[in-house]
């Protein structure tokens, strides 16, 4: 008896790794699966930290929520999506459902990435996408190089305008985030900034 073989597609490939690998990022960038293992607990801390920081600014106030882990569909191949640390979206990103928990890009106001063990994907493959995406704000906490990178302007694959931000400053959101916002370099590096200060203080006291 013949034996008929399912040729399996990328997108069910990043389904299968999902379930087989709980905990991790399953993404398809650019026709080709990224795997990102859990986020560890300063990771946790900072996203943790801006949804407060953002509720504390009126963000709801402002038709806007802030969201953890939601996909993001691209328009960079036909299966192909993100899922961004923490994105701003407006309040009725639900209309804009595409699938598999993915919204359309036009609900995004901006997107955040804590870069981890494969940071390069934050730094060049992500700032590509998200840029053919036009999503306005692209913000990369860079723990790799020690800064926080604030793109805007999306024109084709690149943002036109990079702005770094050094430890001891803050990261003001532009105004086309729809709510005033200066995130704290240090906090977004290294997560909950009272325990930062707090570990400081021990290691002066020995």
């Amino acid at each position: 008896m013949a034996v008929i073989q399912h040729e399996v597609t990328i997108a069910e490939a990043a389904d299968c790794l999902s379930r087989q690998l709980p905990g991790h990022r399953v993404e398809i960038l650019k026709g080709s699966i990224v795997v990102t293992p859990p986020p560890d607990g300063p990771h946790q801390e900072t996203l943790s930290d801006l949804d407060y920081e953002f509720r504390q600014a009126g963000g709801r106030k402002a038709g806007l929520k802030a969201l953890q882990g939601i996909g993001l569909w691209l328009p960079t191949g036909p299966d192909d999506y993100a899922v961004p640390d923490l994105s701003i979206v407006d309040a009725d990103y639900k209309d804009a459902l595409v699938e598999k928990n993915c919204y359309a890009p036009h609900v995004f106001r901006l997107v955040l990435e804590v870069t981890s063990s494969n940071w390069g994907n934050d730094l060049a493959t992500k700032v590509e996408t998200y840029a053919e995406a036009r999503i306005p704000v692209y913000v990369i906490a860079d723990r790799k190089h020690d800064q926080v990178l604030v793109c805007t302007a999306p024109e084709g694959d690149r943002y036109r305008i990079t702005t770094p931000y050094k430890r001891g400053t803050t990261a003001p959101l532009p105004a086309s985030v729809g709510v005033a916002l200066e995130l704290s370099v240090d906090r977004l590096l290294d997560g909950d900034e009272d325990d930062i200060a707090e570990a400081a203080a021990r290691q002066t006291d020995r």
